[in-house]
């Protein structure tokens, strides 16, 4: 527990086998109260190196793709009666190291969702994040902030922090799931009037990572850009009719 909220970390697997032990070592247990690991339908040892380790763990009956997992994670965390829920990937890319802080963030009540960002400083480049794939993020990023009306350097990461009143108000079953779905819970974040932060984080893209490819990055980018123009239509829109 953090300033008596209990925090639970939730991680999305995929073929994690060799990094979930190495991840799970890293997450403070003075702080967290409950670690539940969702399987996607690996085809290797993910789910009985969780379950040695002590993990609450769950596999899907059917690969659900990466939104669809997220759900069951975040839904899990919500049953747990956790009242801050921490997504963080099991593959190591993202230092368990920051939960304290993120928690914190989110303990004091003064906001509702974490991001820990990998482009804030140099934590991405000196961690390895391929040159075309942080230029990509640093133009998507400057891209929404305008649309969405708001700042952080970087909308990205997969590791988040969630307030359980967040997750209760927004209707995140309903959202697609594929990797927009993590923006399509930032820009409903902002439509129910919720807190945005975020921590500096650095970040580790060694062998064992995960990373998505090339073809469904560009698909990612596009469904980023698709998103932002609904948001920024959706804010002129609610102005106006403020205005009369």
């Amino acid at each position: 527990m953090i300033q008596g909220k209990k925090v639970a970390v939730v991680m999305p697997a995929y073929w994690a086998e060799k990094t979930v032990e190495k991840t799970y070592a890293e997450i403070p247990r003075d702080i967290v109260d409950e670690v539940i690991l969702v399987d996607d339908c690996s085809k290797d040892r993910t789910v009985e190196i969780s379950q040695s380790l002590g993990i609450s763990t769950y596999r899907n009956e059917k690969n659900l793709n990466y939104g669809g997992n997220v759900k069951r994670c975040l839904q899990l965390g919500l049953e747990s009666g956790a009242d801050v829920i921490i997504l963080l990937h099991p593959d190591y890319q993202y230092t368990p190291k920051l939960i304290p802080a993120m928690s914190a963030m989110l303990a004091t009540g003064f906001y509702d969702l974490c991001l820990a960002s990998r482009t804030s400083g140099r934590g991405a480049l000196s961690g390895g994040m391929p040159i075309w794939r942080y230029l990509a993020n640093w133009g998507l990023t400057n891209i929404m902030d305008v649309a969405l009306g708001t700042y952080h350097t970087e909308y990205h990461t997969g590791y988040r922090a969630y307030s359980r009143e967040l997750l209760q108000r927004v209707p995140f079953h309903t959202f697609r799931n594929d990797f927009i779905f993590d923006n399509q819970m930032f820009v409903a974040a902002l439509r129910y009037q919720c807190r945005t932060c975020e921590v500096t984080c650095p970040t580790s893209y060694e062998e064992d990572a995960s990373s998505i490819p090339f073809r469904k990055a560009l698909i990612y980018g596009l469904q980023c850009l698709k998103l932002s123009a609904e948001h920024f239509a959706w804010r002129i829109t609610s102005k106006l009719s403020g205005s009369r």
